[in-house]
């Protein structure tokens, strides 16, 4: 496994408010959602070099500001079919509101 080493000031943790470690985990996260963000890593990818579980990872997503899912809204429409088919109910402002918010025109 290859690492990588990062050098910075120690003054950067003080002016952060966060310890080596805090600081540490932040920039191997940001580093993590960057590159899945990119589509350069895969979310199990990611998680590995956040040092963290893929469902954790996926979850913290969002806090950084990248989707866990960036699906169009012909992928959307489709998955909220493949439910209603499987017999799941799903309400029609849910569905309007997802596809509005993937850029689709409702």
């Amino acid at each position: 496994m290859k690492a990588i080493a990062m050098e910075y000031p120690e003054a950067w943790t003080a002016v952060s408010g966060s310890s080596a470690e805090a600081f540490e985990h932040d920039a191997r996260m940001a580093a993590a959602v960057k590159l899945f963000e990119m589509g350069r890593l895969t979310s199990g990818q990611a998680a590995q070099l956040a040092g963290l579980t893929r469902v954790t990872f996926l979850l913290s997503c969002p806090q950084w500001g990248v989707p866990a899912v960036a699906w169009d809204a012909d992928e959307l429409a489709a998955e909220f079919k493949k439910l209603r088919q499987e017999g799941y109910w799903i309400h029609d402002t849910i569905v309007q509101a997802a596809l509005r918010e993937a850029g689709e025109v409702v």
